[in-house]
């Protein structure tokens, strides 16, 4: 048997063995296709909508907002009256100057 003849028939031998090897590898393909598992974790739990949150959050922003208005007013008030009393202390003290003097 000479060289190209020995090479030839490896050659053929070779493409026969590609091919039983790529027929294998469809095998295997399919069978992992076919026996593939489902998920592992477990369901998540159905969440129910959550509206007692929301029809609090409805009561009670409204308390707050009524809060914080009246305490900024009575901050106000408070800012206001001392001033006054500060101008009237300063109009006293002048006038206890003025005698003094």
């Amino acid at each position: 048997m000479s060289d190209i003849e020995r090479a030839a028939r490896d050659a053929v031998e070779a493409a026969h063995n590609s091919e039983q090897l790529a027929l294998i590898a469809a095998v295997l393909q399919a069978q992992q296709l076919t026996q593939r598992q489902g998920c592992q974790h477990p369901p998540a739990p159905v969440q129910q909508p959550n509206t007692g949150k929301w029809i609090a959050v409805g009561v009670a922003a409204p308390f707050l907002a009524v809060t914080l208005a009246i305490s900024v007013m009575a901050f106000a008030i408070a800012a206001v009256s001392l001033t006054i009393c500060v101008l009237v202390l300063r109009g006293v003290w002048q006038d206890f100057q003025k005698g003094k003097g």
